[in-house]
This record gives C-alpha cells, sequence and structure tokens, in this order.
C-alpha cells in the first residue's frame, strides 16, 4: 500500500508541476508576438471594408470600400477558372499590349465590362494571322460559330469572367460532346476543349492540321488540341488521385 501511495504522490506532483510550467509560459508570453489587425497596417483586415477603413476604423472615402488591396509584395499568379484561356486571349498582339497582368489583378466582376471587347479582337487577329500563313484573304478566314453554337460575342463574353461556372441542373463537364461549361469533370481535357472551342469551328476540326490535298504534308495548322493526352486512372472517390505517370 505504501508504493502505491509514493507512487500516486509522485504523479500528482509531476501534474502540478506540468500545470504550473503552462500557466508560467502563457503569462510570460508577448502580445506584440499575435498580429492584430490595425487602423494603420496597410491592409484590408478585421471589419474593415476597405484598406484601413470602414468597420470600426474611420470612414472610407467614396469608392475605396470593398477596394481590392493588391499594394505590397505578391507572386503574380493566373486566374485558373478557364485555363489556357487567359494566355491565349490576353497575350500581346499587334497593335494590343498584353493584358495578362491586369486582367489578373481584376475581380471577376468587372472582367467583362474591361476584357470582352479586347478578347474578342485577339481572337478576330489570330485568325488573321492563320489566313496570312495559308497565303489567304484575312477578309476569308474568319471566327466561324463553334460547336455549342456560339459567336465570336459571346463565347468572349462567357470567357471573359474568368471563373468556373457550374450548372447544378446539368452534367457537369467543360464538354462531353453535347453539353458544354457547365463544370469541370476531373477527366476533362481542358486545354483541348479551350482550343476546340476557340478555333475548332462548327465542326471542332476546322483547324487540326489535316492534309488538304493528299501530299502527306498538313496543310492547315493544328490548332484544336496541344498534343499531349489525357491518360491519368483518377480515382472515383476523394482526394480524387492518379497514379503517378
Amino acid at each position: 500500500m505504501r508504493l502505491y501511495n509514493l507512487k500516486y504522490i509522485f504523479l500528482s506532483g509531476m501534474l502540478l508541476f506540468a500545470v504550473a510550467s503552462c500557466n508560467n509560459d502563457d503569462n510570460g508570453m508577448d502580445p506584440e508576438q499575435i498580429a492584430m489587425p490595425t487602423c494603420d497596417d496597410g491592409i484590408m483586415n478585421g471589419d474593415e471594408t476597405g484598406v484601413d477603413c470602414g468597420g470600426t476604423c474611420a470612414p472610407c472615402d467614396d469608392g475605396e470600400a470593398m477596394a481590392p488591396d493588391f499594394s505590397g509584395t505578391y507572386a503574380q499568379v493566373d486566374h485558373m477558372g478557364r485555363p489556357g484561356i487567359n494566355t491565349v486571349l490576353s497575350a500581346d498582339m499587334e497593335g494590343m499590349p498584353s493584358v495578362k497582368d491586369a486582367f489578373n489583378v481584376t475581380v471577376p466582376s468587372q472582367m467583362v465590362a474591361e476584357f470582352q471587347a479586347g478578347f474578342e479582337a485577339r481572337l478576330e487577329q489570330y485568325h488573321d494571322v492563320y489566313a496570312i500563313k495559308l497565303g489567304l484573304d484575312p477578309a476569308d478566314v474568319n471566327y466561324q460559330n463553334n460547336i455549342l453554337n456560339l459567336d465570336a460575342t459571346t463565347l468572349t463574353t462567357v470567357l471573359a469572367a474568368d471563373v468556373l461556372q457550374v450548372a447544378p441542373d446539368e452534367v457537369t463537364t467543360y464538354y462531353n460532346g453535347t453539353v458544354g461549361l457547365t463544370g469541370r469533370a476531373l477527366t476533362d481535357d481542358v486545354i483541348d476543349i479551350s482550343l476546340i472551342l476557340l478555333f475548332g469551328g462548327e465542326t471542332g476540326d476546322r483547324f487540326s492540321g489535316q492534309d488538304t490535298d493528299n501530299d502527306g504534308m498538313a496543310d492547315l495548322p493544328r490548332l484544336t488540341s496541344d498534343g499531349v493526352s489525357l491518360t491519368a486512372t483518377i480515382d472515383a472517390e476523394f482526394p480524387y488521385v492518379s497514379n503517378p505517370q
């Protein structure tokens, strides 16, 4: 019995020591180590509705409320709601400087108003470039309504807002041969589908590297595929991983 009593006394002492140590650590913590939101830290945080204004801070000036904060140091990344669209339609082309950086820091709700017209102009200019390469009159090689029957204005309006839209009552797919742009399935080859929508015309294979004179050489550019097939087998359950290829 004495051995058991000594054992319990020893364990109780160790427990009290541990509690006391934790209390000492907490009491000795420097409160400045925890960065709390302030009204002069140069970022929008806490209950602010703008950068260092609104909420419990001073009221924001007109136009400042809810303004996105792109100040400071950050890494430039692409919007990836629709992979490939950003790179293709924001590129530097003759008479139209690149808008890639501006596009990537624009909130999606403002993208159509800011970039749709330029995207449509670039889409048509791509066709002019291909016409010249083929020795044709650019006036004769224009964008054709695509496999979803979208004209140039409608297509670039849909694509300018670079977010992944989802149709809850439709099959989820980037394009499955019938339905398109209702979401994205894991097995969708989104780059090829994007190129088909832009350059494939009504049948989806308008510029597919065809040999039109049967001489064994491609007479049309291959614009409807990046040449990389989607071969990975993806698990049907979360986390939806695939085996290394």
